[in-house]
């Protein structure tokens, strides 16, 4: 359960719905399979698991939701061979090209016939609703994932107004200004691990790992103009992390001593354990976002 990467979202407005108001609207869009003829399908499912009766999961001002997506899985290759042959076979027994606008109709056609014979795979994304802190959290290593969630949350309650987290100093100039020599705040440690990138368009990159990056060789390409897009820091010893240039979160773990604190609570009921973790995950991730808005100069400035 505990969460691994993070897509950050500050709202806009107050989220006024209780748990249970957001538990009945979640439980009206329940995830279902794919018809025979859908390609995809998206809905929400119990955060416990399929024996749960609840939609959310609630501790403290913090509501837990998952998203299950489910997908048909028709290989391109299989497609692009079915169509070869039918193509082939017109071609030689009507002595004609097929053209374009008639290959894609074929396409479409064996598509029509494939998918109810092609399986399916189900997916699910967590995330939660911080309603005193003002922020949504995704667990989705993309943006492109954490918008699928977002787009079914908006049409699920109707409306909900959010915007990607942005500070008010460039994450990549912060993260650039620590390897060159400025310390970061005391509570954020730089790791081994970090990204360079050219600042010009179809610039060069560099991927570093299990590297000192106070060296030389690092120093050369920041030198040369390159800015630090990815970083791995530690936070209070806490928390381990890779930050990106877009304030997203990568490779998220919580540290020993968190883990440590969740062991002290020995139970085998499995909604309780959940309850423990997802307590101290919300409990350590309300503390740490504020602390990196703050450390990137502040909440951008809104239009």
């Amino acid at each position: 359960m505990w969460f691994k990467n993070l897509q950050i979202y500050r709202l806009s407005k107050p989220f006024d719905l209780s748990p249970e108001e957001l538990h009945e609207k979640l439980q009206q869009e329940e995830a279902r399979e794919c018809d025979s003829l859908e390609m995809s399908t998206m809905g929400w499912v119990q955060p416990l698991g399929r024996n749960a009766e609840l939609f959310t999961h609630a501790v403290g001002s913090c509501i837990m939701m998952c998203a299950r997506r489910d997908e048909r899985i028709l290989p391109a290759a299989v497609v692009r061979e079915h169509l070869v042959e039918k193509v082939a076979a017109i071609e030689e027994a009507e002595a004609r090209k097929v053209r374009r606008r008639e290959r894609e109709e074929i396409k479409d056609e064996i598509l029509t016939d494939l998918m109810p014979r092609s399986f399916t795979k189900s997916s699910t994304t967590y995330a939660y609703v911080d309603t005193k802190g003002g922020w949504l959290v995704v667990d989705a290593a993309s943006a492109k994932r954490a918008e699928e969630l977002i787009t079914l949350l908006r049409e699920t309650i109707g409306t909900l107004p959010l915007k990607p987290l942005e500070v008010a100093q460039s994450p990549a100039y912060v993260m650039t200004s620590w390897l060159k020599g400025v310390d970061p705040a005391a509570d954020f440690l730089v790791q081994d691990e970090c990204e360079l990138r050219d600042t010009v368009e179809e610039g060069g990159i560099i991927r570093c790992r299990r590297q000192d990056l106070e060296g030389e060789e690092i120093r050369v390409h920041l030198d040369a103009g390159k800015q630090v897009v990815r970083l791995a820091v530690e936070w209070h010893e806490r928390l381990s992390l890779v930050l990106t240039e877009e304030m997203s979160i990568k490779r998220l773990k919580f540290m020993d001593v968190i883990q440590e604190e969740a062991a002290e609570a020995e139970t085998d009921d499995e909604a309780a354990r959940f309850d423990v973790d997802f307590s101290l995950m919300t409990l350590e991730l309300g503390r740490f976002i504020p602390r990196l808005v703050e450390t990137f100069g502040g909440l951008a400035e809104e239009e």
